[in-house]
């Protein structure tokens, strides 16, 4: 009796100790609390087998232990193991898409009532992030490379958040302790700072805290972002971790909570946790609670994972693998867009059958996880970065994963061409549509130069059928020259309009007063582009 009392007294020292390490949540959906009992049973029943003279003796002598010879307890003990995965793995099996195929498709809603002109304002190259993760990682890596005091002491996180500060689009990351005995160094103080990357223009800073962070990632026992969470939260399931910074700059983690159907089946967002590292508050918040200066509620892998679903299992699970009528799945890679002070994934949507061409796109509020999709047929988004490569081939420069942009009612692809060091060299503007349609640019002239470049190489591509027709008075017109090229700028009813010299050789003699029968845009906008003049 008393080596049993030893053998429950030693698997709960260990068992504690495992799940000081571990720290699986508590929670019956979570597989991990189960794999965690199974230990615990296994211990237990190691000890309870071999803490007995007679096994002990054939171990030392190097005799097979029959099963049989094995106490009852300990084959119980493993008995319960099996039964215990046996019942987890029918449950699963009968929660599966094979049975729930309906279920799986609507995981996420999805407004497939989308229209691209209407709902995707024209671009605004202010506010559109420009520079990749990657390429935010080599900036924030030459910041921390400048600051010699800390260099030695921290090294900067690969977090790297995309999210809309202040109407800035940024990637913001912490610093984190180079390894546990800076940890040990440094505790006292705590981690003094992040770093931010402007992804439009690549400005990076380094910004120093008043107070620094005592819990992060980096940091041990007590004082790890994980276990802290767990200890307060001992039964929430957690899903991804972001490091995002407030409306003040003051930093914070969000913390996904997620909630699973069966056991470990089907996340789903149930909210957040904002958790603040320098005084170890933190605060739960349900998914129509979260405050609007948050970004990342849902993590890309989830969201691209639910639209999947969405697309695989519409007419069941047989057809997802037989027929596969109007099966679909998302492109291999996915990039952010800002709007409206959110921040948006963006992904392609593609037949299941491997083409070179996208059936339309999706947009997912990563905040509030609204799903919209977007019929726009054009070029696969990675035939679009092959085909800016080529125009570069002999430079070796490769392609970003493309941005998605409304320019002049047109949906185009925008990529930057880096070299082998991560630096952007060039622009390229790719048309949706046809991708051979590439112009690519020297990224030191700017982004309006590379779009206007295209522009001007697609003009005498436009069809009539994608114009419309309108005759104006002019009531005012004026001329321009913007990087050597002659623009006219009109008046008429309240509109202003743009028109390039190439256009016609009649425009030096245009006054005020005459007719022009011209074709535009079906765009609303402060000054439109004439694109023909009939």
């Amino acid at each position: 009796m008393m080596k049993k009392i030893i053998n429950v007294v030693v698997t709960l020292v260990l068992g504690a100790l495992i799940y000081y390490l571990t720290l699986p949540a508590i929670n019956l959906n979570n597989i991990g609390f189960y794999t965690y009992i199974a230990t615990l049973i296994i211990i237990f029943a190691v000890l309870d087998a071999f803490n007995r003279d007679t096994k002990v003796e054939l171990f030392k002598k190097g005799k097979k232990i029959n099963p049989i010879d094995y106490p009852k307890t300990s084959l119980v003990c493993i008995g319960i193991v099996l039964i215990m995965f046996f019942l987890i793995g029918t449950i699963n099996f009968f929660a599966s898409p094979i049975f729930n195929a309906k279920s799986y498709q609507s995981r996420i809603i999805i407004d497939e009532t989308g229209n691209f002109t209407e709902d995707i304002e024209e671009v605004n190259f202010n506010q559109l992030p420009l520079l990749d993760r990657a390429s935010s990682e080599v900036l924030g890596d030459r910041v921390m490379g400048q600051m010699s005091e800390l260099v030695s002491q921290y090294s900067v996180s690969k977090q790297y958040t995309q999210i809309n500060y202040n109407d800035a689009i940024m990637r913001v990351t912490p610093l984190e302790y180079a390894d546990p005995i800076k940890w040990l160094t440094n505790r006292k103080q705590g981690i003094v700072g992040y770093i931010t990357v402007n992804s439009v223009n690549g400005e990076s800073n380094l910004v120093r805290l008043e107070k620094g962070m005592k819990y992060s990632t980096s940091a041990l026992f007590n004082e790890k972002l994980e276990r802290k969470l767990r200890f307060e939260y001992p039964t929430t399931n957690f899903g991804d971790i972001s490091f995002e910074i407030d409306n003040e700059g003051n930093p914070y983690y969000i913390v996904t909570t997620l909630k699973y159907s069966a056991i470990g089946l089907k996340a789903k967002v149930s909210g957040v946790i904002i958790f603040n590292p320098i005084t170890g508050e933190s605060k739960k918040y349900s998914k129509e609670d979260i405050p609007s200066w948050v970004d990342v509620a849902y993590s890309a892998s989830l969201v691209i994972e639910q639209i999947d679903n969405w697309g695989t299992y519409k007419n069941g699970f047989w057809n997802s693998i037989f027929g596969q009528k109007n099966v679909v799945n998302t492109t291999d890679g996915y990039n952010y867009l800002a709007m409206n002070d959110d921040v948006y994934l963006y992904t392609g949507i593609t037949s299941v059958v491997s083409d070179e061409s996208n059936l339309g796109f999706v947009l997912t509020n990563m905040r509030t996880g609204k799903t919209t999709y977007y019929s726009v047929p054009g070029a696969e988004e990675y035939s679009a970065m092959s085909s800016a490569e080529g125009q570069v081939q002999d430079m070796g420069y490769t392609s970003t994963f493309p941005l998605l942009i409304n320019l002049q009612g047109r949906p185009t692809y925008l990529v930057s061409l880096k070299d082998t060091s991560g630096l952007v060299k060039m622009y390229g503007f790719v048309d949706v549509k046809d991708y051979q349609k590439v112009t690519v640019t020297d990224a030191s002239k700017g982004i309006i130069v590379a779009k206007d470049n295209y522009l001007k190489s697609i003009k005498t591509e436009v069809k009539d059928s994608e114009l419309v027709k309108k005759e104006i008075i002019v009531d005012n017109i004026t001329t321009a020259i913007i990087n050597g090229y002659t623009y006219y700028y009109i008046e008429s009813d309240n509109q202003k309009y743009k028109v390039s010299i190439s256009l016609s050789d009649e425009l030096p003699f245009i006054k005020a007063g005459n007719t022009l029968s011209i074709g535009i845009p079906a765009i609303e906008k402060d000054i439109i582009e004439i694109e023909k003049i009939y």
